[in-house]
């Protein structure tokens, strides 16, 4: 037994009104929402040490040349100011402190 084109159309609008009303459809659009992500917030070697109380210049240089904290260095070459995560720095802070 063979269908029709019109049966065809027929059987298909039938099954896709019985699958409306077991599955609701949702007539608006998902909107997502995308946000800039957030810059870290960097503070310069003398800041980290004004920051944090009985925290040195020193210790602090001490911390970056030792990996403990995220930094980076602007400007050119070894001679660069460095600029360290605020974040990073009181993250190594409390875990030391605690």
């Amino acid at each position: 037994m063979y269908l029709t084109t019109k049966q065809k159309n027929e059987l298909i609008a039938a099954v896709t009104a019985l699958l409306e009303k077991m599955i609701p459809v949702e007539n608006e659009p998902t909107t997502i929402t995308v946000s800039e992500p957030e810059l870290p917030k960097m503070l310069t070697i003398k800041e980290c040490a004004e920051l944090v109380s009985g925290l040195t210049e020193h210790t602090v240089r001490m911390l970056v040349k030792q990996d403990k904290v995220k930094y980076i260095r602007c400007g050119q070459g070894a001679r660069g100011k460095i600029l360290v995560s605020k974040d990073s720095l009181l993250k190594y802070i409390g875990a030391v402190c605690a």
